[in-house]
């Protein structure tokens, strides 16, 4: 069974800066691409950037220039470093692993973390 966590959520205040780590841990050989999603109260979840084992990046137009992702193939992980923090970036933070394989022949699975909260006090 793959499990990620994540880790680095808190309160900050307008301006300021945060940093989101994801571990995935388990049987695992591969994953295609790790993501970060986040929800507001009251919204639906949405994708906030993405990064491919070849490291290719994504984002949200509202977090361009100000967050960027970077994992590490061999560790399993993914961070998520927010910068000039935003009131509307508050939520739920998730990490999310598409296209995982727990061994070589294995079928592609997909796992979400249990989240981490961002609070931006204004």
């Amino acid at each position: 069974q793959v499990q990620l966590v994540e880790s680095g959520g808190g309160l900050v205040q307008a301006g300021g800066s945060l940093r989101l780590s994801c571990a995935a841990s388990g049987t695992i050989f591969s994953i295609n691409a790790m993501f970060w999603y986040r929800q507001a109260p009251g919204k639906q979840r949405e994708l906030v950037a993405g990064i491919t084992s070849a490291g290719n990046t994504s984002y949200r137009d509202s977090v361009k220039g100000r967050f960027t992702i970077s994992r590490d193939n061999a560790k399993n992980t993914v961070e998520l470093q927010m910068n000039s923090l935003k009131p509307e970036d508050t939520g739920v933070y998730y990490c999310y692993a598409g296209g995982v394989k727990v061994y070589v022949g294995s079928s592609y699975g997909a796992y979400w973390g249990q989240g981490t909260q961002v609070t931006v006090s204004s």
